[in-house]
């Protein structure tokens, strides 16, 4: 196991426990997570090192990695999925109207696809290897890691990096949001979506909320740590926007973790009122944040 000495966001050294939770996809071990003293973000302390934390990953039920439809909660987010990508691509398309796109983390490419339908020029890294031949089969831009999309393709500048679902699950962090950094047109935007533990249905689940997906997930965000974070590489906070899907979602996982059953209803319920208690485009289940260069 990986322990983390120094927190992410602000360097400090003490941290205090949050939470115990438990893997429920793929090893069923339990997880710390911590809570920094002094700026208070959360993440997964430790966590497995690097060299085995892929095996983490090695589920059906991974739809990101499998474009699984087993099951009915597989099934109802392959329904919702089509409208979401267009809404991605809309939302992307309001800052920057066309151009090259990376998206970072790619999975199966379905994003990309929808974005090449429409003029941009598409590049996708994605390290799981059943994930990037998946995608590879819509002719897309594929590369596993980061130092071997410059390897190819040295000089390329992007007009929009995004990261849905992603940074969370990021290792390096540091030299990732360097390489963002450097590789972000001036006038470009960096979109990044992230779970938001300070949500309503995140509240009501606690320990079982699905989008604390330890140990998958590294870090876990909110507005404050999020501004924070990107401040200290130079990008500055220009909008946020909520994912009201993910709240019905994220609910219907949590319902079957705490109680052992699918109960729609009951998760719908809170989904809904998760929406519904939201003051604002970062108190949602998850939240898109949108940042440039400062």
């Amino acid at each position: 196991m990986l322990i983390i000495e120094k927190c992410l966001v602000c360097g400090s050294n003490q941290f205090e426990p949050f939470l115990v939770c438990k893997d429920y996809t793929v090893s069923q071990e339990s997880f710390n997570i911590v809570s920094c003293k002094s700026c208070d973000f959360k993440f997964t302390n430790p966590r497995p090192d690097n060299s085995v934390l892929g095996n983490y990953y090695k589920a059906e039920s991974y739809i990101s990695h499998t474009n699984s439809k087993k099951g009915i909660i597989n099934k109802l987010y392959h329904m919702v999925r089509s409208h979401t990508l267009k809404q991605k691509v809309k939302l992307i398309s309001s800052y920057v109207s066309r151009g090259t796109i990376l998206d970072y983390g790619c999975g199966t490419g379905m994003f990309l696809s929808e974005c090449k339908k429409v003029g941009w020029e598409t590049f996708g890294i994605e390290p799981d290897n059943n994930a990037r031949q998946i995608a590879s089969e819509q002719n897309l831009n594929l590369f596993a890691d980061k130092d071997t999309l410059q390897l190819h393709i040295v000089e390329k500048e992007y007009d929009a990096i995004t990261l849905w679902h992603v940074l969370e699950h990021v290792t390096d962090m540091s030299e990732t949001l360097v390489f963002f950094k450097q590789k972000l047109k001036q006038k470009g935007v960096l979109i990044i979506a992230v779970p938001n533990h300070k949500s309503y249905d995140a509240q009501f689940y606690n320990e079982y909320w699905a989008a604390y997906d330890v140990p998958r997930h590294l870090h876990h965000f909110e507005l404050k740590s999020m501004k924070a974070l990107l401040e200290n590489y130079g990008f500055q906070l220009i909008e946020t926007k909520p994912m009201k899907f993910d709240s019905f979602y994220v609910s219907m996982l949590s319902e079957k973790y705490k109680t052992g059953i699918l109960n729609l209803a009951k998760a719908f319920k809170i989904g809904t009122l998760s929406n519904m208690k939201a003051k604002d485009s970062s108190s949602y289940s998850s939240t898109i944040y949108i940042f440039q260069h400062k």
